[in-house]
């Protein structure tokens, strides 16, 4: 998969997540690390609801990225964004990010790879 020059590839799981640029070329990504800003993470839970404390926790740092991305893509400073979390994160990002942020969103891979080294995760998008 070709990653434009300047995409933003958000690499998310459930407690902590990374920003990386594409300062290289479409065909040749080199994934440049952004400084990954805190969040304000709310847990906001109904009194009925039956998910644990640690799915609670994921929905609110899940929540609090999509609404750092949202604000990003509004304000025109992420133009193209590559989305990376594992299958359950990744559904609750797409539940939680505007319409603005899905059109941006050139990629999405359901897979856990935050730690990972650049290159892995260019493997991983290229399906290597």
């Amino acid at each position: 998969m070709l990653i434009p020059h300047g995409a933003v590839i958000a690499v998310v799981d459930g407690k902590a997540w990374e920003l990386y640029r594409n300062a290289g070329t479409d065909a040749a990504p080199d994934l440049a690390a952004m400084e990954t800003p805190a969040l304000v993470e709310h847990n906001h839970s109904s009194g009925g609801s039956h998910a644990s404390p640690h799915q609670q926790d994921e929905t609110a740092h899940c929540a609090a990225v999509a609404d750092w991305l949202n604000r990003q893509v509004q304000s025109h400073k992420i133009a193209q964004l590559v989305l990376i979390a594992p299958p359950r994160a990744l559904g609750e990002l797409r539940h939680q990010i505007g319409k603005g942020t899905q059109s941006a969103i050139i990629k999405e891979l359901a897979k856990d790879l935050v730690g990972r080294q650049p290159t892995e995760i260019i493997a991983a998008l290229r399906g290597k």
